[in-house]
């Protein structure tokens, strides 16, 4: 039963993906390819890089999420860094490069010279992370020759067509971790870049800044729902996984392994569905897809 998964972005809510990879994987179903944006995208890499379910939760469980978000002097215009969150990434992928990895994968990124959605499918994965995960404003541009390359979400928060595009005779599975339009936005805690004592957090977070910061994030969260919704429409993906995870903010801390639970969790309503899909015949799917890309 061969699937090709597209992971959308979500912020901390991304390691829900471990969780759906995992059971999809226990019920049979064979991952041939991936794309993935921002949060997405670091798990479609640590995939396609030969990762199991059980080594990529090993491997987020250790990390120490308060200092994943610390600046260097040479970052780009920001308000939190990815020192921390870099340093992982070469732990984990080294110099890999997308010719080293087991299966196809791709991650998207929005180049904001030339205002257009940008597809990463050479050179070293870790700089193709760093692009896919930069929220403007948040998180610093990622520089690649001419290009100023920021998070894939602003776009396309869920890469189906890409993945589509990966394996065009296989069904798309999408997992989408943004809630419905009509869900309430979850609440914005701040992620400082040190630790600072608990009554000063209380102070830092009445400041004029902050209070703007975290007007922003809701924005964007609110933004995002409404584009992934659109996205999903026009894309049609043979299968939508949603994980009950639309309560946890972009930047939260989170409990890695709830959080694997919750992405599990979702794939039992859809195994049917998934079953369906993977029926349907690959020279009927394969004619659909290029009927579908030839009036694009």
């Amino acid at each position: 039963m061969d699937i090709t998964l597209a992971l959308g972005g979500g912020g901390s809510r991304g390691v829900a993906h471990i969780g759906v990879i995992r059971r999809l994987i226990a019920e049979g179903f064979r991952i041939r390819a991936v794309a993935g944006t921002s949060a997405g995208g670091i798990v479609a890499a640590l995939l396609a890089a030969g990762f199991s379910p059980d080594q990529m939760e090993a491997a987020f469980a250790k990390v120490d999420q308060s200092k994943l978000f610390g600046r260097a002097s040479h970052a780009g215009p920001s308000i939190l860094g990815l020192t921390g969150a870099e340093k992982l990434f070469h732990e984990w992928l080294g110099e890999r490069t997308f010719s080293d990895l087991v299966i196809p994968c791709a991650l998207t990124a929005v180049d904001l010279q030339g205002a257009c959605e940008v597809v990463l499918r050479q050179g070293r994965v870790v700089d193709a992370i760093l692009a896919t995960i930069a929220l403007p404003g948040i998180f610093p541009p990622h520089h690649t020759g001419e290009h100023q390359l920021v998070d894939g979400g602003v776009l396309d928060p869920v890469p189906v067509s890409i993945a589509r595009s990966l394996e065009p005779a296989l069904p798309v599975v999408a997992v989408v971790l943004t809630p419905l339009v009509e869900t309430a936005s979850s609440p914005v805690h701040i992620p400082l870049p040190i630790p600072v004592p608990g009554p000063l957090v209380e102070r830092i977070t009445r400041l004029r800044v902050a209070k703007a910061f975290t007007i922003f994030l809701q924005a964007v969260d609110v933004s995002g729902k409404m584009l992934t919704e659109l996205r999903l429409k026009i894309d049609a993906p043979e299968v939508i996984l949603r994980p009950n995870v639309g309560k946890i903010g972009l930047l939260d801390a989170v409990d890695v392994h709830e959080l694997i639970r919750l992405g599990e969790q979702a794939v039992e309503p859809a195994l049917d569905d998934l079953k369906r899909a993977v029926s349907w015949p690959k020279q009927i799917r394969r004619k659909l897809f290029k009927g579908l890309h030839s009036d694009a």
